[in-house]
Order: C-alpha cells, then sequence, then structure tokens
C-alpha cells in the first residue's frame, strides 16, 4: 500500500507541474499573439493613411486634367 501511496504522490506532482508549464506556455504564447495582431492593425492603419495621402495628392495635382477627362466623358453620355 505505501508504494501505491508514493506513485500516487508522483504522479499528482508530476500532474500538478505539467499543468502549470502548461499554463505558462499558453499564456506566453496568448502574449505573443496578441502582440502580434496589434502590430498587424497598427501597420494595416499606416498603410491606409498613406494610400489616403497619395490619392489626395493625385487628386489635387491632377484636377485640371481630371476635371477634362470628366467632362468628356459627360459630353460623350449627353450626346448618346
Amino acid at each position: 500500500m505505501k508504494l501505491w501511496n508514493t506513485a500516487t504522490c508522483r504522479i499528482r506532482r508530476l500532474k500538478k507541474t505539467v499543468d502549470e508549464e502548461t499554463r505558462a506556455l499558453c499564456a506566453s504564447l496568448h502574449g505573443k499573439l496578441a502582440s502580434t495582431r496589434g502590430q498587424g492593425t497598427t501597420e494595416y492603419a499606416i498603410l491606409v493613411g498613406v494610400l489616403v495621402v497619395i490619392a489626395i495628392l493625385a487628386i489635387t495635382l491632377f484636377r485640371p486634367k481630371l476635371q477634362e477627362l470628366w467632362d468628356a466623358i459627360a459630353s460623350g453620355i449627353n450626346g448618346l
């Protein structure tokens, strides 16, 4: 019976150690995944911001040409 109790205690200690290590690993992975998601969102926001600035600059610089193109399209539609 003593051998059984000793083995049971060892198994319980081993299970406790594995549980603690598993929790620590999960917490570590969760922290890394959370920071990666935040980083991806930040990069996406910066990319969208840069594209908006480029679009505004392009529209501002090419406004006369765009107006001519728009007028040509409008007169072509009206001619139908």
